[in-house]
């Protein structure tokens, strides 16, 4: 079984994945992990401090000369601010001490009151430094590994943004194709509609106008997911369970559809499911549309994936106005502001990818298995030419 654990807090010393379960003789670089990190960095209303933080990847093991042994991968994301921080060098030591600037002026919407009064905390960076979005860098560290074990099955998992604030794509607007993800990583909001973009960006601009935030819809698509990942047998199996628990931990995601979810709710049973053809060409069963986003009874179908992740606005303002308590005397105070972005919708859509790759690849090592990447595709092979 594929297992990750992440480890490290956004001002501290760095980030830590480790992975378990992986094949022998994955191919893996820095090179290819590192320009997958470099997407989850895209998107205008980003913060100053996606310019001059760095990700300084290493792996330091479960790979040999560019291919995993089977054994734990480890990889470790060094922050270069930390070491050139005095301020961060101090407040994230390790080392026995105490803060100079401890900050209880909780922000609502964040973890920092909450996990204050879970673990006991006098200090809301106790909590905000592990809850910061910044914890996904090691997870798409994680995900391009995911990625890469996915690849020899056919599998390819691309996002785009569909809605920001109030602009939307429109419902006729087509969908990006794997081979299409460069245009939409080159748009400024990493939407594939170019007249929804220049509606998004104006949002953004009016929201950073008043020094407030955004928030938005991504949809992740997963092309050639095989048939038969997941299970109806128990609730824990069902794959699309488990994607809304992958997706949903994701921070600042407040909502989760697989397919039309939502809409087909408000439809009769006769409109709402994808009718099922036989494909005597392909000697396949096809669905005339993507109403179930790839999924029946928990149990992926072979068609598109369509998964959808709606972002809250993000907490911290850049103009804070939002009413709280300051923890340490209970007066009335407003948040604390640290460095933030208008929008990082752009960005999460990275991330809901690198969650979605993260449970396919699972679910496929538990369908197929195998101790070698050579046996994992014979096995998914062997299985697929069983289906005709």
């Amino acid at each position: 079984m594929l297992r990750y654990l992440t480890a490290g807090e956004s001002h501290g010393q760095g980030l830590v994945v480790v992975m378990e379960g992986l094949p022998a003789g994955l191919q893996i670089t820095v090179e290819q992990i590192q320009a997958e990190m470099s997407r989850r960095r895209l998107g205008y209303g980003r913060g100053p401090r996606q310019k001059f933080e760095v990700d300084d990847l290493t792996l330091i093991g479960g790979v040999r000369h560019g291919r995993t042994l089977g054994s734990p991968v480890a990889i470790e994301i060094k922050n270069t601010e930390w070491f050139r921080s005095d301020k961060w060098h101090e407040e994230m030591d390790p080392a026995p001490g105490q803060t100079k600037e401890p900050l209880t002026q909780v922000r609502p919407g964040h973890a920092d009151l909450a996990g204050m009064q879970k673990y006991g905390f006098t200090d809301a960076r106790d909590v905000l430094e592990r809850a910061s979005a910044r914890e996904t860098a090691a997870r798409v560290a994680a995900g391009a590994v995911a990625k890469a074990l996915l690849q020899p099955l056919g599998v390819e998992i691309i996002s785009h943004v569909i809605q920001m604030g109030t602009a939307r794509v429109s419902s006729s607007a087509d969908r990006p194709t794997p081979d299409q993800l460069a245009r939409v990583d080159d748009s400024p909001v990493r939407c594939f509609d170019s007249d929804a973009s220049e509606a998004m960006i104006s949002e953004i601009k009016a929201a950073a106008k008043d020094g407030d935030s955004l928030g938005g819809v991504v949809e992740v698509l997963g092309f050639g997911v095989p048939v038969g990942l997941g299970s109806h047998v128990h609730w824990d199996r069902k794959l699309d369970a488990l994607l809304a628990q992958a997706v949903m931990s994701i921070q600042a995601v407040k909502g989760v559809e697989i397919g039309d979810g939502f809409e087909v709710a408000a439809r009769r049973g006769s409109a709402a499911h994808d009718p099922i053809s036989w494909d005597p060409d392909a000697l396949e069963y096809r669905r005339g549309s993507t109403l179930a986003g790839g999924t029946e009874g928990g149990i992926s179908t072979g068609e598109l994936l369509v998964v959808r992740a709606a972002m809250k606005p993000l907490a911290t303002l850049n103009v804070p106005t939002l009413e709280t308590v300051d923890t340490a005397t209970k007066e009335s105070a407003v948040s604390f502001k640290e460095r933030t972005d208008v929008t990082a919708v752009p960005a999460m859509g990275v991330v809901a990818e690198t969650m979605v790759a993260l449970v396919l690849a699972g679910e496929a090592q538990r369908k197929f298995g195998g101790d070698s990447v050579d046996e994992f595709v014979r096995n998914a092979e062997a299985f697929n030419a069983s289906l005709s």
